[in-house]
């Protein structure tokens, strides 16, 4: 006896419920992370603070190494030929950025300025001709307006995360702001502000939080100080009675210590960026480091 036509609906549901599995698993597969290049440390922070799981960063300098005499690898290109956005400080930081992107020959690769809308600081500048002092990230406020110039631009590669990225962006502008109160109310109080810097890489800083920088030892990126600039800090050190002289961890600090044991001057190694100094992992934690650390110094 043949079996009947009802029978059969089962089993014909069954198999085109079948064909359909492979189809709901692809739709449901989440999409691949946005790939950014960042050309310093800080960048990928901030770029990993807004965009979290929906975003993939590479950064081109580690941060022990100088951004003034970077030289590209082959990965580097490969990154580059692979992403959307390359994040840059701007200001002539990264003056071989140009070059970088005409060799990764990517049509779609967006480059980013952060420094764009920032208040600049020219004084303390690489060169006289300089656009502006380019280490912004180092005051908070400057943070703010790199971070909000990062959503924009995620939200303009990526749409679908709109939401995402205006709410992480919101989450980090809080904790900044809760920071930046908390280090202020530390500083409020300190009487002697005075520091000489090893190279010109704080004056945003130094204005954000009330310090007075009163000489830099290095004035320009590449060349080494003269002999009768080094006798002028040591000789302004002593008669001003200046306390600290703030060296970085990247550089070679013969000169700073030659200076540090001429005037009785202590040494205090900030570092400009995340995680070249041992509780510094994060940009808010540098701050609180740098912050604390200066402070206990000059006390």
């Amino acid at each position: 006896m043949l079996p009947s036509r009802p029978m059969r609906r089962p089993l014909a549901i069954a198999m085109m419920g079948a064909l359909f599995v492979p189809f709901l698993h692809v739709a449901a597969t989440p999409a691949a992370p946005l790939k950014i290049v960042a050309t310093l440390p800080i960048l990928k922070e901030f770029t990993e603070q807004v965009g979290r799981e929906h975003v993939e960063v590479r950064t081109l300098i580690t941060g022990l190494e100088s951004e003034h005499s970077y030289s590209p690898k082959p990965s580097d290109l490969k990154a580059l030929g692979e992403a959307r956005l390359l994040l840059e400080i701007g200001l002539g930081l990264e003056v071989w950025v140009g070059g970088l992107v005409k060799n990764a020959s990517n049509p779609a690769l967006r480059v980013v300025t952060t420094s764009e809308g920032v208040g600049l600081i020219r004084d303390h500048a690489p060169n006289a001709a300089s656009a502006g002092n380019p280490h912004i990230w180092l005051d908070p406020e400057n943070a703010k307006v790199m971070v909000r110039h990062i959503a924009d631009a995620l939200i303009a590669a990526d749409p679908a995360h709109k939401d995402a990225y205006l709410t992480n962006l919101a989450d980090y502008l809080r904790r900044l702001d809760q920071v930046q109160t908390n280090l202020l109310e530390r500083v409020a109080s300190l009487q002697d502000r005075r520091i000489v810097t090893h190279h010109p890489a704080w004056p945003y800083f130094a204005r954000r939080f009330g310090f007075q920088i009163e000489g830099d030892i290095i004035q320009q990126m590449g060349m080494e100080p003269s002999s009768a600039h080094l006798a002028e800090i040591a000789k302004r050190i002593k008669s001003r009675k200046i306390k600290v002289i703030v060296s970085e961890p990247q550089f070679n600090q013969k000169v700073v210590q030659a200076l540090a044991d001429e005037t009785g001057a202590r040494i205090v190694v900030l570092s400009p960026l995340p995680g070249t100094v041992k509780g510094t992992e994060t940009y808010l934690a540098l701050l609180s480091s740098n912050v604390t650390k200066l402070v206990a110094a000059l006390q």
